[in-house]
């Protein structure tokens, strides 16, 4: 299990009114929108999620370097676990022609709205329930999935991830280091169940048998 960071620089290309956010009179009913993630959390107004989610290419050096990093090839298989409208399976087709790729979300207005040239593999499903047997990916990722979920979910999900892996996976999560990236997260988002600093994401992988690999996003 090693820390790797795939993701801090997409993540500091967006800028946050953290204070903004959190005096917004409506923060509390955006979040209730923004967890039925349907239109408004994808394509709607920002203050509901992402603020309108189209596809621009910035995940390919993202899939370049999880390709470098796990060796993967033509015929290696993998999954996203939270894949979204799978731009970034999209860049592992690109990067990697003939690599096989599977995508599972709880959002259905985000697979019909999936890039095309992958969206026939992908499927509603939750994390903590994975449909597929054990051993059948070469790669299992989820990024800014997991921590949605609430710690019984959360701890299924991990062991889940773990199962269907026959060596490689890696989770990337909202965290903390210090006291101002806590209050700029619990300001920020909108959907999160779990909170937990670095080390106890840590701790938790570590008790509930993860050998995976795992990456954070801080706001700073």
């Amino acid at each position: 299990m090693a820390y790797i960071d795939f993701i801090s620089d997409l993540h500091k290309a967006t800028k946050r009114d953290y204070i903004g956010r959190v005096n917004s009179a409506d923060k509390a009913e955006c979040a209730i929108v923004a967890k039925q993630y349907g239109y408004d959390y994808w394509d709607g107004d920002r203050k509901y999620g992402y603020g309108g989610y189209r596809y621009d290419g910035r995940w390919r050096s993202v899939a370049e370097k999880m390709v470098k990093q796990y060796n993967l090839t033509a015929g290696s298989c993998i999954l996203d676990v939270g894949c979204g409208m799978a731009h970034l399976l999209y860049e592992f087709t690109q990067v990697v022609p003939g690599i096989s790729v599977k995508g599972i979300d709880i959002s259905h207005y985000a697979l019909e709205h999936a890039k095309e040239e992958v969206r026939d593999q992908l499927q509603y499903g939750e994390a903590q329930n994975l449909p597929f047997e054990d051993s059948s990916f070469d790669l299992v990722i989820s990024l800014a999935t997991l921590h949605n979920l609430k710690v019984y979910d959360l701890k299924k999900a991990v062991q889940e991830i773990e199962r269907v892996s026959k060596k490689d996976s890696y989770i990337m999560v909202e965290s903390y280091r210090n006291d101002k990236e806590e209050m700029n997260l619990l300001y920020w988002q909108l959907t999160c169940a779990s909170y937990y600093a670095v080390d106890e994401w840590e701790w938790l992988y570590k008790e509930w048998g993860y050998t995976g690999d795992y990456g954070f996003i801080f706001f700073e």
